[in-house]
């Protein structure tokens, strides 16, 4: 963070693939005052996978109480601006402008955090483009960020009462072990010693070796608890978000990368090693801590002062750098997700980077990714190195100091040599656990940021309307839209606009339209999956959202131009993993979408493996397994969207057939005349409007 009296620039990272301008105003907006979250501010503003445009930040500054000026202006001219501001950055990005220095520049970069480079650097960036803001005459802070408990964020755990109990009392009885230890030694010197009683010796002996055999013991019984305590939260949380993760939206996994949401569960692991280990400990050290200082003060004052003061100069110097600290682990986790994502493309996209000779270019941006996390990680390195120097360094010289100051009370008479050494004792272990409650503390600080990570699955919106009303009998497979309107936000174009249509029971339509009509997404939206923008969808007469989607959604059979076979056997993703299935019923399937054949000669036949997303199998078997699947659904709607695009003629006719003696609703969305033509309707889409169309027909 940069920052000036009370006010700070932060950084905040994108969540959403282009949500760049909205982080850009989320960071401008924190240094003016406003106390607003990105999610918040998503919700009040969505913005599309398009990204926004200029014009849409200046309309949500204004709602924010900003006046806006845009302008453009070369590297020299942004000195005269009013800083922070947002720029243009490489014609699809947007940054916030920190500072200029005489030969550097800061930027925040929503998806790289703070970053300075050179002006010449910087000048090969910005577009000339930039965007002042100011408060408005009628500017008021907004107070509006929402609170992250762990009860949202992981949902409900069972047995961590009983687990955390059994850990703190556990954990108690080796703290009072480890506080009664040193006594053995001031006894030793000052009774012992002094008298020459060699029976008091084997006593205390005997006595201190069972006290150290019960802490062992504990110790061994703190661990297992501890580990099993870990492992339950871990399971249970991580199955909680995910199955949270599983409600959410369409619309929320398309405008993030799979590197990113999987990282999520990278500071699920991060919160659970903290609060299983890390929060039981700090409980321990506050306590040891508190009660070892009480023992000190109680053998001497003066210096007790001395270990405070040590333990005073760690703590600030921790403090001082936790800004740092934080921002370093920010951006490790974003580059961590970029690194993640980088991995799971190359691997998913391996024909198309061979076949264009790009493996050296895929090569590069992987290390590039990977030198980006091992930079932070380095950082962050050096910061625990440093502070653990220090550490040494600042309790070594007090420990000195006790000794120096402690013998000359030994020699002045108002210390005894046993008590010198307990209170070193006592000291070191004051020193250890203080050091490591800082430590602690700052960790715990910084899970905030993890958990603000996690929030964006666990306090997304779970998809609405999945369990309706209705209590009437099963509707029938009739579909009507009604005005219905869809556009990915408030700034972009409409897709469809005003498509008002009705698909009677039985029905064979084919839909048809040049790409990037919105075919794709009107049958989203059939399905459910893309909530119109305007308008309603009704089945028999019932508007889906009453139905419910979850109910609507079990009337249809689906095939769509991104769906993806599973790891598993055929028969598993023909009946979607169906413990119920039957041999007859997934056979019945196969022979309606002409696989049967294809199957019956492979080695294993049904049991044989589709490799990864259906990599052992050609585009047309994979498109006729699909094609399967929505077929075993025995569906009263069946919806295709360019499902038989990868076929020949002949087998295209043939699924045709099949699918046309079905007494079922059938939405065909094509370009193949063979389809459009075994159709009893045909419906364009132009201008995001249905229109009749004049095909001709199979006779």
């Amino acid at each position: 963070m940069i920052g000036s009296g009370h006010r700070r620039l932060p950084v905040i990272q994108q969540n959403e693939i282009a949500e760049c301008g909205l982080a850009c105003l989320a960071m401008v907006a924190a240094w003016h005052g406003h106390d607003v979250d990105l999610a918040g501010l998503r919700r009040r503003f969505p913005v599309s996978t398009r990204g926004a445009t200029l014009s849409r930040l200046m309309s949500v500054a204004a709602a924010l109480g900003f006046d806006t000026r845009p302008l453009r202006a070369e590297v020299e001219d942004l000195r005269q601006l009013q800083l922070p501001c947002i720029l243009h950055w490489d014609l699809n990005h947007f940054v916030v402008l920190a500072r200029m220095g005489r030969d550097t520049v800061e930027i925040h970069d929503p998806a790289r955090g703070a970053v300075t480079m050179s002006l010449a650097e910087f000048g090969r960036h910005f577009t000339g483009i930039a965007l002042e803001l100011a408060p408005a005459p009628d500017f008021t802070p907004i107070r509006a960020r929402e609170r992250l408990p762990l009860r949202r964020l992981f949902g409900q755990v069972r047995g961590l009462g009983r687990a955390a109990t059994q850990v703190l009392l556990l954990a108690l009885a080796l703290e009072a072990f480890t506080l009664v230890l040193p006594l053995a030694l001031q006894w030793v010197i000052d009774l012992v010693l002094v008298s020459g009683d060699l029976q008091l010796l084997t006593l205390i002996g005997i006595g201190f070796l069972t006290v150290v055999v019960f802490q062992a013991a504990i110790a061994v019984m703190r661990g297992w608890v501890v580990a099993e305590l870990g492992a339950s939260l871990s399971a249970q949380w991580v199955g909680n978000l995910f199955g949270h993760l599983l409600r959410l939206p369409l619309d929320y996994f398309e405008k993030r990368s799979v590197g990113g949401v999987l990282s999520r569960f990278i500071s699920v692991q991060s919160i659970q090693q903290t609060l299983t280990g890390s929060f039981i400990e700090a409980l321990l050290d506050g306590l040891t801590v508190g009660l070892v200082l009480i023992l000190l003060a109680f053998y001497s004052l003066p210096l007790t002062l001395l270990v405070l003061a040590a333990f005073a100069l760690y703590a600030l110097l921790r403090w001082a750098t936790y800004r740092r600290l934080q921002a370093l682990k920010e951006a490790q986790l974003v580059h961590v997700g970029r690194q993640q994502g980088q991995m799971i493309e190359s691997i998913s996209g391996m024909q198309t980077i061979k076949l264009a000779g790009r493996e050296a270019e895929r090569r590069a941006k992987m290390t590039n990714a990977t030198i980006e996390v091992a930079n932070r990680e380095a950082a962050i390195n050096r910061i625990t190195a440093t502070f653990a120097a220090l550490s040494k360094l600042i309790f070594g010289v007090q420990r000195i100091l006790v000794i120096w100051i402690g013998a000359g009370m030994v020699l002045a008479g108002s210390f005894t040599a046993g008590m010198l050494v307990v209170f070193v004792a006592y000291a070191e272990l004051f020193a250890t656990r203080a050091g490591s409650l800082v430590d602690k503390l700052i960790e715990f600080r910084l899970l905030g940021m993890h958990g603000e990570r996690i929030a964006d699955i666990a306090l997304a919106t779970a998809e609405p309307h999945v369990h309706g009303g209705y209590g009437g009998p099963p509707p029938k497979p009739r579909i009507e839209l009604d005005g219905v309107g869809y556009r990915y936000a408030e700034d972009e174009p409409w897709i469809l606009r005003d498509c008002s249509l009705v698909i009677e029971a039985g029905e064979n339509v084919a839909i048809t339209g040049p790409s990037g009509c919105g075919k794709t997404t009107l049958a989203k939206v059939l399905l459910g999956l893309l909530p119109p923008t305007a308008g309603r969808v009704r089945i028999d007469g019932i508007d889906i959202h009453h139905l419910g989607l979850a109910r609507y959604r079990t009337l249809f059979g689906a095939v769509m131009q991104d769906d993806v076979l599973f790891a598993g056997s055929i028969a598993d993703n023909i009946t979607f993993f169906d413990p119920d299935a039957t041999p007859a019923r997934i056979e019945r399937a196969a022979q309606a979408a002409c696989i049967h054949e294809d199957i019956v000669t492979m080695p294993m036949g049904y049991e044989t493996l589709v490799g990864d997303m259906g990599a052992s199998l050609s585009g047309g078997q994979r498109q006729r397994v699909l094609l399967a699947r929505a077929l075993y659904r025995e569906p009263a709607i069946l919806l295709l969207d360019e499902a038989t695009s990868h076929l020949d003629v002949a087998r295209e006719r043939a699924i045709n057939a099949a699918i046309a003696s079905l007494p079922i609703t059938r939405i065909v969305i094509a370009h193949r005349p063979e389809t459009i033509r075994s159709a009893d309707r045909v419906i364009a889409l132009r201008d995001g409007r249905p229109v009749q169309a004049d095909e001709p027909r199979q006779t």
